[in-house]
């Protein structure tokens, strides 16, 4: 896929965008699993993906997981960019794929709904796959899915899609007024 530097220098500026509010705004969503952070970045990856297509989402899902992980993600590692790249993966490219053929307000919100969905019931088997290679037991794990891994990765997924929902039409309309 080929872009134009135009388009590269957007996808960069949003990539800058979603590793600034990954690092700035964090906190946990579920009290009893305060390890569970939620950051915003995941925002701006779906407006790119949006925006430019499922490759450009999946570029800057790639980019703002790899930063993540020598950043503010560092103990957990290679494991913790996979499990990211898998979650915030699979949310864009579901959306942005649905998108791109729906692309109307009710193609918006069905795209989330279904990236979300897909988000939620993906990381059930990555969770029971990678978590215990942190060292917590797969039994810990199994009992942790219903009271707070997928409750967090309902609740993400949801938040980041009503602001993206919020955000899209009219960070969309600033970003096509600008040319490089």
């Amino acid at each position: 896929m080929k872009f134009s530097t135009n388009k590269m220098v957007k996808i960069a500026v949003l990539s800058a965008l979603a590793i600034v509010l990954m690092l700035v705004i964090r906190f946990p969503l579920i009290p009893s699993a305060t390890y569970l952070e939620y950051d915003p970045a995941d925002i701006p990856v779906l407006i790119g993906g949006f925006m430019y297509g499922p490759v450009a989402g999946i570029i800057i899902t790639v980019i703002v997981s790899f930063i993540q992980a020598v950043t503010v993600s560092l103990k957990s590692g290679p494991i913790g960019f996979i499990m990211h790249v898998i979650a915030t993966g699979v949310l864009v490219l579901v959306s942005s794929i649905i998108y791109k053929k729906l692309h109307t307000f009710k193609g918006a919100i069905i795209s989330l709904a279904a990236g979300s969905l897909a988000m939620v019931l993906v990381m059930i088997p990555a969770n029971l796959y990678f978590t215990p290679k942190f060292g917590v037991p797969y039994e810990v794990v199994k009992a942790s899915l219903a009271v707070s891994v997928i409750p967090f990765n309902l609740f993400k997924s949801i938040i980041n899609s009503l602001l993206t929902m919020l955000l899209y039409k009219p960070l969309g309309r600033a970003f096509k007024k600008i040319t490089l």
